[in-house]
């Protein structure tokens, strides 16, 4: 589980972050907090993994908390969520080793996804002592690779991280009717992304025997 923390001055916005984490499995939100200076001392009392961090705050905003973190508290990840979109701050943050930066309004997708990248980041990580060029490239520097040059015919970039998406959520296997509720695609292109994905390993196949009909082929996601 995924300890969070969202330091945001603006309690409608903090408001939706909340409503938005508490609809992902796998992180919970420890607190909410004001400004920077909240954050050091309930950083200082509690253990968190990750910070939803604005920059714009009274008293101490996000990029003075950010070096302060990075001195202090090294193992703490942050994901901007900020209205902060000039290029001095952007680069400031990702300097400081910002996991993600997501730019007020945003989208449930675009912070779905950042949540879910870092999660599968920190599942890897976590996996194995060493990692191949090609788990580095799938799993953490997918924005720096163009995938478009490595994948098949007929296998879209965006809809096979959607896919992977679902399925890393699923904390028991599943079945392809499962992931065709979930997600915007016909059955037939559901099962041509999940013969990829097993093809590639990230997934495994096996068949349930039922009283009555066919055996039906459910999947486990390979964390």
């Amino acid at each position: 589980m995924v300890e969070v923390l969202i330091v945001e001055d603006d309690p409608m916005v903090a408001q939706l972050n909340k409503k938005y984490l508490q609809m992902l499995p796998g992180f919970n939100l420890v607190s909410v907090v004001s400004n920077g200076e909240q954050a050091l001392h309930f950083i200082h009392d509690n253990h968190i993994d990750l910070l939803l961090l604005d920059v714009f705050m009274p008293k101490l905003n996000g990029l003075e908390l950010l070096k302060y973190i990075r001195i202090s508290y090294p193992k703490i990840d942050i994901i901007m969520v900020t209205a902060a979109c000039n290029t001095n701050d952007i680069q400031t943050a990702l300097r400081l080793g910002v996991i993600d930066y997501i730019v007020k309004p945003f989208t449930f997708q675009r912070f779905r996804t950042a949540l879910i990248s870092y999660q599968e980041r920190v599942r890897l990580l976590s996996s194995s002592e060493i990692l191949n060029q090609d788990q580095l490239d799938d799993r953490i520097f997918t924005k720096h690779v163009n995938p478009s040059t490595r994948l098949p015919k007929g296998i879209d970039s965006q809809t096979l991280q959607s896919v992977r998406e679902v399925v890393a959520n699923y904390q028991q296997d599943f079945s392809m009717s499962d992931i065709v509720e979930l997600i915007s695609l016909s059955r037939i292109s559901v099962k041509k992304y999940l013969d990829y994905l097993e093809e590639q390993g990230e997934i495994e196949s096996h068949l349930t025997y039922l009283p009555i009909g066919r055996p039906v082929k459910r999947y486990i996601y390979q964390k």
